[in-house]
């Protein structure tokens, strides 16, 4: 049985009141427990009473094997810091997206890669094709000039079979 010294919270909807209890860890937050050795409320101001937690009762259950939460050993620790020494958690993969999201991201990064060497393509290829268009605008000039000749014969042509 794994002991620890954990905050059980009470009170209503957005207003948070906390029991410092000693229960089993495979019991629920709220569930059962074993003793209740102190309160925190969390809505009182910092200067004032907020943590009330009987450290003799604390020190007992500490040697008896029941191992404090990480809130409640800053708690202790402040309250008492030569029995209980906290010291700040490293995590320091806490911070980094989730496997998916680090897929989507290097997604995201090898399209836009493909997008700048298109666009960069797009960008040297006017240049080269440029002349290459000149040329084909210059022998498209006398198909238009000969659709052009033709459109007036045509025309007559219609003029002659209304008259008729």
């Amino acid at each position: 049985m794994a002991l620890k010294i954990r905050l059980a919270r009470g009170g209503a909807k957005k207003r948070p009141f906390f029991s410092v209890v000693i229960a089993d860890s495979r019991y629920p937050r709220d569930g059962r427990f074993i003793e209740k050795i102190g309160t925190y409320n969390p809505m009182l101001p910092k200067d004032g009473e907020r943590v009330k937690i009987d450290i003799e009762k604390a020190r007992e259950w500490y040697r008896k094997g029941a191992r404090p939460t990480d809130r409640v050993a800053r708690f202790l620790a402040q309250l008492d810091g030569e029995t209980f020494a906290w010291e700040n958690s490293n995590n320091p993969n806490k911070g980094k997206p989730g496997q998916k999201a680090q897929e989507r991201a290097a997604e995201k990064a090898e399209k836009e890669a493909e997008l700048k060497a298109a666009a960069e393509e797009a960008m040297k290829a006017p240049a080269e094709e440029e002349a290459p268009a000149e040329e084909a605008a210059a022998e498209e000039t006398p198909v238009e000039e000969a659709a052009a000749e033709e459109a007036p014969a045509e025309a007559a042509a219609d003029e002659d079979k209304k008259e008729g």
